[in-house]
């Protein structure tokens, strides 16, 4: 089963207040679509949970940079705090990037994500929900 997300987080209702915006991109390291989702208010911080640590990577004042490359399976976000810091890269594998009726970015979650954190540790999220979609 893919999950579709699309790059305005439209029905994400833990954000209360955001600003949304989105360009088309064509240069020679890059093709595809760019959005940027600026988080104003939330009604709860989202924290992941890493082994022993745990990571804030929605809040207040929070930035979220999202690539999606035209004619690849792969998505990234870069998440920023609200003092601008990097808090992680987060990569989604997917099966399909498109656009809806409203141009805005999407793309099919194959449940397989990879996580790289700015200490350079590499973190490999759901394999046990993706290996199961190998079989259709």
């Amino acid at each position: 089963m893919l999950k579709r997300k699309h790059g305005d987080r439209a029905d994400w209702k833990r954000v209360l207040e955001k600003r949304y915006a989105q360009a088309e991109l064509a240069t020679e390291t890059f093709a595809g679509h760019l959005s940027l989702l600026s988080i104003v208010k939330v009604s709860e911080p989202l924290c992941v949970s890493y082994g022993d640590s745990k990571l804030c990577i929605a809040d207040d004042g929070y930035l979220w940079l999202q690539q999606f490359p035209s004619g690849k399976r792969h998505s990234v976000t870069t998440m920023f705090d609200s003092e601008g810091r990097i808090v992680q890269w987060y990569i989604d594998i997917c099966q399909t990037i498109g656009l809806n009726e409203d141009n805005v970015p999407w793309i099919d979650d194959l449940f397989l994500d990879i996580v790289v954190l700015p200490s350079g540790e590499t973190i490999q999220k759901d394999a046990s929900d993706f290996f199961p979609q190998l079989a259709i």
